[in-house]
């Protein structure tokens, strides 16, 4: 890591999604430490439950941490404290990832305004922005999976792939040569 600038701590989830650190937001209770269980099944890394600590290095990334008490902890609802390094493996965890994404649980009935991606929402820490996803949990949707699709678009964005403004010059270019057709 670089040289440390300031840090704070925040509530929530923080997981190696991929390469990508992905920052699970949300109240107490709405399934974030069982939404990154799930994910360390199908072979993601935790880095911190509950409790993270977020350093802002000089060039301004943010980089999430584990505080010492509870490094590779979790609370499981119904289940208690676990321990991911001793149940999984080292590989299942990380001592620290860099923030790329934040992803936010949201009450069932939440409303969201943008339904096919073309806006680009943000979360900012200390300063700095990220993307961020918002995500309302209902019964039967698989948080997991969703979290990890949002992380593959992500990646897509990064390599300079957006897929609805793909489709929406795609939809742009049909709508003009329909209307050409018309006439």
């Amino acid at each position: 890591m670089q040289e440390k600038g300031s840090s704070i701590s925040l509530h929530g989830t923080l997981v190696d999604i991929l390469g990508v650190g992905v920052l699970l937001l949300g109240k107490s209770g709405i399934g974030k430490s069982e939404c990154a269980l799930e994910l360390i099944m199908r072979g993601h890394s935790l880095v911190v439950d509950d409790l993270i600590r977020i350093e802002k290095v000089r060039n301004g990334d943010l980089f999430g941490f584990s505080h010492d008490l509870g490094r590779h902890h979790m609370e499981v609802k119904g289940l208690g404290l676990i321990d991911v390094e001793k149940l999984f493996g080292i590989a299942a965890t990380r001592e620290q990832k860099r923030i790329g994404l934040a992803i936010e649980f949201l009450e069932p009935d939440a409303h969201i305004n943008d339904h096919v991606g073309l806006s680009e929402e943000t979360y900012t820490i200390m300063g700095v922005s990220i993307p961020r996803k918002r995500i309302p949990v209902r019964p039967g949707r698989n948080l997991a999976a969703l979290v990890e699709v949002a992380t593959r678009d992500y990646l897509l964005k990064q390599g300079g792939y957006h897929v609805a403004r793909e489709f929406e010059k795609e939809l742009l270019v049909a709508l003009k040569k329909k209307g050409l057709d018309e006439m």
